[in-house]
Formats: C-alpha cells, sequence, structure tokens
C-alpha cells in the first residue's frame, strides 16, 4: 500500500493518471476550435463580438475554476456531501452565478468601448451587454453543473479531485463558452 501512495506523487504516477484526461481534453478543445471556424462570417460581420470571444471563453473556465478549487478544498477537508441540500454546495454554486451577474455585464461593455475606441462597432452597447450577460449567466450555471459533476466524478472514481477538476472544467468550458456564445448571439442578434 505504501508503494501505490509512493507513486502517487511521481512524475511517472501523475502522468500514468493524468495522461487519459489530456487526451480526451485535447480532443475537446479541438472540437471547440472547430465550431468557432463555423461562426468566423459571424465574427467577421460583428467585429465586437469577436473581442468577446476569449473574455467569454476565459471567464466561463475561471468561473468554473473558482468552483472547482472551492469544492475539492471543501471534499478534502470533509465538508462536501453532495447532498442537494448541501449549503456549502448551494451557496458556492450562488456565488459562481453572482459573480456572472456583476462581471459579464462589464465585459460586454469592455468589448463595445474597445471597438468604438478603434471605429468599427456595429452593434448598439445594450446588444452587447446584453449578449454577455446572458452568455455568462448560462456559461456560470453550465459552470456549475460541470464543476459539480465532475467533482463528483472524481470522489466516486477515488481521483484526487484537484488533478481532475480544474482541467475538465476549464476545457469543457472553453467548448461551452463558445457554444452558449454563438447560440446567445443568434438569439439576440441575427435571429
Amino acid at each position: 500500500m505504501a508503494d501505490v501512495a509512493a507513486d502517487e506523487w511521481t512524475v511517472r504516477g501523475i502522468v500514468r493518471r493524468m495522461f487519459p484526461v489530456l487526451v480526451v481534453l485535447t480532443a475537446i478543445e479541438l472540437g471547440s476550435g472547430l465550431v468557432l471556424d463555423t461562426f468566423e462570417g459571424t465574427l467577421l460581420r460583428y467585429p465586437t463580438l469577436l473581442v468577446l470571444v476569449p473574455v467569454t471563453i476565459g471567464m466561463a473556465g475561471n468561473l468554473g475554476s473558482i468552483l472547482a478549487s472551492r469544492l475539492s478544498t471543501a471534499f478534502h477537508l470533509g465538508l462536501l456531501s453532495f447532498d442537494a441540500t448541501d449549503d456549502r454546495l448551494a451557496g458556492n454554486a450562488l456565488a459562481t452565478v453572482g459573480l456572472a451577474v456583476t462581471v459579464f455585464p462589464l465585459v460586454g461593455g469592455g468589448a463595445w468601448a474597445v471597438q468604438a475606441a478603434v471605429g468599427v462597432t456595429r452593434l448598439a452597447p445594450g446588444i452587447v451587454v446584453a449578449v454577455a450577460l446572458a452568455s455568462g449567466v448560462t456559461l456560470a450555471v453550465l459552470a456549475v453543473v460541470v464543476t459539480t459533476i465532475t467533482t463528483y466524478a472524481a470522489y466516486r472514481f477515488e481521483l484526487d479531485p484537484d488533478d481532475v477538476v480544474i482541467p475538465v472544467v476549464t476545457n469543457v468550458c472553453d467548448v461551452l463558452g463558445v457554444l452558449v456564445l454563438f447560440g446567445v448571439v443568434r438569439v439576440l442578434v441575427s435571429g
């Protein structure tokens, strides 16, 4: 048993555990790039949305990572029960959505301001803020779901959530960020 525990902290042990996860996540990221490529025409037509893409993807991953870190810490401290009535889980989920509600309108306003400064805005500031807010809140809810499921799966498969959850959540949120942003754009801008 001591040999198994000692192997967990070697380079070989870490690579053995993480390599399959990283291969799957690389395939997911390639899918995200392919999806992004299909929306090239929309991005060229509305350059403000082009500014929103990396920021939205990054913020979604950040929200998921923050939540993943908090859940992993609570898990290691024995404070997380994965029960629907767990106040710690619910509080962290609400904080994640609340953070999205406060940050994403600023992201939208900032994207519009950057494009206005260079003189290429084609969308009203209210539309850009609405796209950012709707995308952000949707992504925050999805990040909560993905993070909770991934943390629970790490627990069930006896994996260290610190090793698995953040890479999975950030990569999945990258893909979801692209899908959600362009879904919202289709509803609010193109629809």
